[in-house]
Order: C-alpha cells, then structure tokens, then sequence
C-alpha cells in the first residue's frame, strides 16, 4: 500500500452493529466473557473482507444534527489516568503537554497542544459505538488525523499508526492502532473538544482518536504519541491494541 493512500475508498457501518446490541450488556463484563468474545467476533474476518472488497471506503459516517445529540454520553475504560505525569499536567491545563510523530516518517515533529488547537478542524456529531452494546451521539471537534501525517511525510513502507495512551489500565500502558486506510479517512480526528467544550478528562483530555468508522475501545484516549509502523507484531503483544493483546478482540472493528 502506498504512504498516501488517500485515494483508497472507504465505508462504513456493514454487519456487526446489530450483533453488539444484542448479544452484550456491559463492556467491563464483556471483556472477562470467553463466550461473549467469541459471537461478537465470530463475523468479524468476514466483514472485513466484505468491507474491503466491494465497499466505498472513503464513505462517510452518519452525522446527526444537534437536537439528535445524547443527553448524557457516558464514559467507559480508564476514566482518569490519575498517574503524577497526568495529574501534574490536567494541574496546568495541559499547556506542557505534547504529541510527539515518530516512526516511518520523514520528519519527526513534537506538537504542542497549542499547536494542534490552532490546526484546522473539523466538528462531527457521530454515534459513538461501544462493544458493549451502548450507543450515544456526540459533537466532536479537532484536526484530521491525515493532516498531522501528511506534515510529517510518511515513508513508502509506512502502515499503521500507533497511539500511545498516557493512562495504565491493568497497570499496562494503554494503546491502539489503525492502518493508514482509516487514518486517511475525512472522519478520523484527534478531538480535544466535546460537545462544545474542552475535552473533559473521563472522555479523554486532552486528545482523544475519533475513528468514527469503528466499534468504540479503537477511539483511544489520552493520546499523547503516534508512532508509524510497518508492522505491528513487535509491539507489546502484537495484536494491535491493549484489548487486543489482552481479550482476544478483533483489531479491526469496523462497523
């Protein structure tokens, strides 16, 4: 695949949505669920081939309008980080804090939180997705994710982002990841405001992954660096994510 795959076409929302919302009652159970697990994922191989093959991926999700927005927007996973490094920083604001573009790029680049407010933005009111089976709608507002990878420059054997997460779950270091197919994508942003507000910290302050096209514990939160990788196999254990590498689930989690 090619460093800018922008031309690729994608879609959204195939077969498994339904599957979530009947079969699951609340992620946390979930995840300690082998048979749960197992009829979630169980069509997942399928719809990724079904999605990829004959679907437009470049097709966008579903935007709401304001009146169509959740009341309430409940938080799930880590709801605050709560480590010295974080606290010390949510103290100030998150004026010190900085994201940092390594990997298989061209240029390295260390951006401040300023610097990625001040970026053009793109506001989306989408439906968030848990595994568990839970919807709401919210309005998310942040530069698109492509315009950060493209100021960086990409190498030709360039694949997948990596997002490294500030909160320990489990005592593990959170992290997710997509491959530029998605990160591509008009919808994938990195949000830092919410419901027309700054980001607040259970959703994710101060940068959060909005990958709309995806099932909900791919939106990593507390987003503080973004490796470009050609592949993920090296990495922790190898599965594309923390849940992943700890409870068997599908990496791609495309809805």
């Amino acid at each position: 695949m090619s460093a800018d795959p922008t031309h690729i076409r994608l879609s959204r929302r195939a077969i498994i949505g339904g599957l979530a919302g009947a079969a699951l009652t609340g992620c946390d159970a979930f995840q300690q669920s082998d048979a749960g697990r197992a009829l979630l994922f169980s069509g997942e191989t399928a719809n990724k081939a079904l999605q990829r093959t004959i679907m437009d991926r470049n097709a966008l999700a579903r935007e709401f309008g304001e009146s169509d927005m959740s009341p309430i927007f409940r938080s799930n996973g880590t709801r605050d980080p709560d480590t010295p490094s974080y606290n010390a920083m949510a103290a100030n604001g998150f004026a010190d804090w900085t994201l940092p573009i390594t990997g298989l790029v061209e240029r390295p680049m260390v951006l401040s939180l300023d610097q990625i407010r001040a970026m053009p933005a793109r506001t989306q009111i989408t439906r968030h997705d848990c595994v568990e089976g839970w919807s709401a709608i919210g309005k998310w507002h942040g530069p698109q994710l492509s315009l950060l990878l493209q100021a960086a420059g990409l190498k030709t054997n360039a694949r997948y982002a990596v997002f490294r997460c500030a909160d320990l779950y489990n005592g593990t270091p959170y992290y997710e990841s997509i491959d530029l197919i998605d990160a591509f994508h008009p919808q994938t942003i990195l949000a830092w405001a919410m419901n027309d507000a700054l980001l607040p910290i259970p959703h994710g302050a101060p940068l959060r992954l909005r990958v709309e096209r995806q099932l909900g514990y791919k939106h990593a939160k507390y987003v503080e660096g973004i490796e470009i990788v050609d592949s993920l196999a090296p990495i922790n254990g190898g599965q594309g994510g923390y849940w992943e590498d700890r409870g068997a689930y599908e990496w791609y989690a495309g809805i």
